[in-house]
């Protein structure tokens, strides 16, 4: 189940790094507001504030596919090491 899960989030490495660079902006932009509201007027953080867990959300959910893609990358590697090792056991 776990590992199905890994692969799935992982498939697309270029779409999680796209969805994690979109959502970095998103932050970027929602905190800039933040910031301009305290100078200007308070309607700028409000809007902050609702562009800020679109953004988190986004950028978290590309953060985990990238992770999930790597981390596929070390179980198969970890899997075909035991196969190896496995293969060549003299004392099978």
């Amino acid at each position: 189940m776990s590992k199905t899960l890994i692969y799935r989030l992982g498939s697309h490495p270029k779409r999680s790094l796209k969805f994690f660079l979109f959502g970095l902006v998103i932050v970027l932009l929602a905190g800039a507001l933040i910031a301009l509201g305290y100078y200007q007027d308070h309607r700028f953080q409000i809007a902050g504030l609702v562009l800020l867990l679109p953004g988190l959300c986004c950028a978290f959910y590309g953060y985990i596919g990238i992770f999930a893609n790597r981390f596929s990358q070390v179980i198969e590697a970890r899997e075909k090491r035991r196969q190896a090792l496995k293969d060549n056991d003299p004392f099978a």
